[in-house]
């Protein structure tokens, strides 16, 4: 089985939702507080491609930075760029599997989705 990494804000309710769901289901994962310990921007690149996303499509755009950075006609470089340098843009929250990822949002259903996906994976 992949092994899961959660990227998490403990403030959100959605971050606090895919927390209790990954800990309800006793899987090992590994929990990472993306503020304290912002993903590189490869990683950020990767995350964003197996969501099927795009920098801009994955930015938070109620966040004060993205109005203070301009970032409604910025670049996908550019875009991509603020989410690393500021990591309060990320959308979350974020499961990563292996080279599959899943956005928590509007709910956990995508995250179950994946983490069942995986289960019928590693099952006999």
């Amino acid at each position: 089985m992949a092994a899961l990494e959660l990227w998490h804000n403990p403030r959100c309710s959605k971050s606090r939702a895919a927390l209790a769901l990954l800990e309800a289901q006793r899987r090992p994962f590994a929990l990472r507080l993306y503020l304290e310990a912002p993903p590189t921007r490869e990683a950020l690149a990767t995350a964003i491609q197996a969501l099927g996303l795009t920098p801009r499509t994955f930015l938070r755009r109620k966040e004060e930075a993205f109005r203070t950075l301009g970032l409604d006609e910025a670049s996908e470089d550019a875009c991509l760029d603020a989410l690393v340098a500021h990591p309060v843009l990320i959308e979350r929250p974020v499961l990563i599997a292996g080279d599959r990822a899943a956005l928590g949002r509007p709910d956990t259903t995508t995250l179950t989705a994946l983490l069942d996906a995986l289960a019928k994976e590693s099952s006999p």
